[in-house]
């Protein structure tokens, strides 16, 4: 008889820490699957944005010929350049539609990391953030605009005749020199945006920023070092200039925003 009654006492114990164990597996389970709704939110988000990046540079490939002979103005046309490599003038090609591609899929790559932040905001948030859209799309526009109508016409005369020597330039070099810094710029451009965004969720506040302009003068030094073609004063003064005029921007919208 005690041998049957330890057997049974066995049997319950073993059945008791299945049941525990299946029950901690249960609540394991129920607490990953939020986790792992956000992760495939995250890559259709993801998905939708390198779709429309593909389908908006397909699309810039028809123009793509004319945006070349366009950008390649300030340096005098195309014929002015010289390409040394037989894959050149096609890499230029692909890098510019895909640069075009770019900006006209930001609306929608904007949108979806904007939408992948929406369900944890509040109702009247969620419109406050959609109007943002059209606005980092026309931001975006305006740094590229100002790089170049103001920039480049200082910046490439300056390179192309520094010292008086015959500067022969390569496509590669000069596309990949205007792109990128229209690009960086372009981005810059975003930052009121950005601290506007950041102050509707109390992370910064206008007085904040107030007090740490001499940190932000600093980082917008060498954010102008790093995306200013040379290294001369003018040019980085040049890039300074709106960065400042926005940093103070930005401080009127998260005063807004705070008030608000």
């Amino acid at each position: 008889m005690t041998a049957v009654k330890k057997d049974k006492r066995k049997w319950r114990d073993v059945f008791r820490a299945f049941g525990r164990a299946h029950k901690k597996a249960s609540v394991q389970m129920e607490s990953s699957a939020p986790l792992l709704s956000h992760l495939n939110e995250l890559r259709m988000r993801v998905f939708k944005a390198f779709l429309a990046l593909i389908i908006a540079t397909g699309i810039s490939f028809a123009f793509s010929e004319q945006v070349i002979n366009y950008l390649a103005m300030p340096i005098g046309g195309t014929s002015n350049l010289v390409s040394i490599e037989l894959t050149e003038n096609i890499a230029i090609f692909m890098k510019v539609s895909l640069l075009g591609g770019f900006v006209l899929a930001m609306p929608v790559i904007v949108y979806q990391i904007m939408a992948f932040i929406l369900p944890g905001l509040k109702r009247n948030e969620r419109g406050w953030l959609l109007v943002m859209v059209p606005f980092a799309t026309l931001l975006f526009a305006g740094g590229v605009a100002f790089t170049w109508f103001v920039m480049l016409p200082t910046a490439i005369p300056f390179l192309t005749g520094f010292m008086g020597i015959t500067t022969q330039v390569r496509p590669e070099n000069y596309f990949e020199f205007v792109t990128r810094i229209m690009f960086w710029i372009g981005v810059c451009f975003e930052m009121p945006l950005v601290v506007m965004f950041l102050a509707k969720l109390k992370f910064v506040t206008a007085k904040q920023l107030a007090s740490g302009w001499r940190y932000a003068t600093v980082l917008m030094a060498v954010v102008a070092a790093s995306v200013t073609p040379t290294v001369d004063p003018v040019n980085m003064g040049l890039v300074m200039a709106p960065l400042m005029g926005l940093y103070v921007v930005s401080i009127i919208l998260a005063a807004i925003v705070g008030r608000g």
